[in-house]
């Protein structure tokens, strides 16, 4: 800015030219100019400390056609814009139609702008129609979840054979503090995993996820009200979090894990474009030690780096992790049965008595198993890896006839025995293979619902043609079902080998032969 007002207010306090000149540092010639220019536009220092230094400036410099360009025919950006919207259309060619309107116009004596120029002010009108918000982060607030586009690979040692692999990157926003790792796939399980490594990489929990709307955060996409996936929301609400995730289609939500996982492609997935891996762990091995590097790298324009910026400013505000880690669980929906058991797993987990006909929705840990019921736990137990139907029972499920075992194994086998001796040795050697006993009530439940179905003659026969090729252990339901089915207890020519004497042949050697001691070599 010319120094216009201080040389009227000098001249005005009565000093002379070269003072003038001297104390703003300019030729005495530049003084007498602008005073000329002062005179001529009848601008004196009283006018001109009521003004802006721009207005006094084009009081005294404005020059049509010379120093100040000439008006040029108006745009109508609007039209512009709504033009472009439309198949094929271009700048070029609106520019086109607008010069020509211009030029043909005989009312119109204002030059139109050139293309370059009309390209320009268009440009910088539309950036006016979407600001962008530069954001502000809170330290500890807000961590950003993401996947990066561009993969590592895996390589399978026998075949060759190239997978790729995902790469997960989660970030500070305050601090920039990085984390990633790989992983198989971008499924609910690994999500969770990642989400969990990533919060025990920072030793805290900020107070927000801002994830990415995929299916393993999120069940339900929705531009306002989107339904977190239920496991997501249990490790949320583990970590005392809440999960906040970016619109769909708005990478402007989450522009700092956008630039960081641009930051981890060229950081480390370029300097590992040439290596091999053959295994997950050695993937994330080398990309820990890229980690460390990155996040000790100094910043360019601020002081520090990534590690002393998350000591300093994130890490004091976030809260500590909890003493237990976050466990996924498996959740599915079972009914009650009639023995107060529900399945999971192919074992068996009582709940109370009381709830036999209901749904409950069983949720299973690696050492652990409970049972809701409409959102209240109602059993816990340690989750069995036992043989499959094993029963797991907590005798205050049980009803109070059932506490005092009047139901002794007897009555079972009482209970088959009408169908048969074969059918009761059946369910008595299931009985008897079990520790308690009770535990088998539902195979043998299941034993005699196929003899209701078959009668009692044919179940009897089936049950015997089994007893007689398993010798060990009792008979397995699905067995004599398969017996029935292909009808071997109708066919005693399908009866079971039964042991014979030994064939005696004048070509059979008998065991005399081999202890004579000339046939020993």
């Amino acid at each position: 800015m010319r120094k216009v007002r201080e040389v009227l207010r000098l001249s005005d306090a009565g000093r002379s030219q070269r003072q003038i000149a001297a104390a703003l540092a300019i030729s005495v010639g530049t003084v007498v100019g602008y005073l000329k220019r002062a005179r001529a536009a009848a601008l004196t220092w009283e006018r001109a400390k009521g003004m802006t230094g721009e207005a006094v400036e084009a009081a005294l410099f404005r020059d049509v056609g010379r120093n100040e360009p000439a008006e040029r025919v108006t745009i109508d950006f609007g039209h512009v814009h709504r033009e472009l919207s439309r198949a094929g259309v271009t700048l070029q060619l609106l520019w086109e139609e607008y010069h020509l309107a211009a030029t043909t116009s005989s009312a119109e004596s204002r030059l139109p702008y050139r293309y370059s120029h009309f390209c320009e002010l268009y440009g910088a009108w539309r950036c006016k129609l979407s600001p962008t918000m530069r954001q502000v982060h809170r330290a500890g607030e807000k961590a950003f979840i993401d996947y990066s586009g561009k993969k590592l690979h895996l390589v399978d040692q026998h075949t060759g054979a190239e997978d790729e692999v995902e790469l997960f990157v989660m970030v500070l926003g305050a601090s920039n503090y990085t984390f990633a790792e790989a992983s198989l796939t971008q499924k609910l399980a690994d999500f969770v995993a990642s989400t969990i490594r990533g919060l025990e990489y920072f030793g805290a929990a900020p107070e927000v996820l801002v994830p990415d709307q995929l299916r393993s955060a999120v069940r339900g996409p929705d531009r306002y009200d989107p339904l977190i996936n239920e496991t997501y929301l249990e490790l949320a609400q583990h970590y005392d979090l809440a999960v906040i995730p970016a619109r769909p289609r708005k990478p402007r939500d989450k522009a700092k894990v956008e630039t960081a996982v641009l930051v981890a492609q060229r950081w480390i997935l370029a300097r590992l474009r040439n290596r091999k891996f053959f295994s997950l762990s050695e993937i994330n091995e080398a990309i820990a030690e890229l980690l460390e590097e990155l996040n000790a790298r100094p910043f360019k324009k601020l002081e520090g780096c990534r590690r002393s910026a998350f000591e300093s400013i994130d890490r004091p505000a976030m809260q500590p992790l909890p003493s237990l880690r976050y466990q996924l669980r498996e959740r599915r929906t079972v009914g009650v049965n009639i023995d107060y058991h529900v399945e999971f797993d192919f074992r068996l987990y009582s709940v109370s008595h009381k709830l036999i006909g209901q749904k409950v929705e069983a949720r299973a840990t690696v050492g652990l198993v409970e049972i809701f019921h409409n959102d209240v736990r109602v059993a816990s137990h340690a989750r069995s890896f036992g043989r499959r139907g094993t029963m797991v029972t907590c005798e205050d499920h049980r009803p109070v006839q059932h506490q005092h075992q009047k139901w002794p194994p007897e009555r079972m086998v009482e209970w088959a025995l009408t169908f048969g001796p074969a059918v009761a040795g059946v369910v008595e050697r299931t009985l008897a293979q079990l520790v308690h006993p009770e535990q088998g009530y539902r195979a043998c439940l299941g034993i005699l619902r196929v003899a209701e179905k078959h009668g009692a003659e044919r179940m009897d026969a089936a049950c015997a043609r089994a007893l007689a090729v398993s010798t060990s252990r009792a008979p397995h339901r699905k067995y004599i079902e398969s017996i029935l089915r292909q009808g071997l207890d109708r066919d005693p020519r399908r009866a079971p080998a039964t042991r014979t004497a030994p064939l005696e042949h004048d070509n059979v050697r008998g065991g005399e032969y081999y202890d004579r001691k000339e046939n020993i070599h």
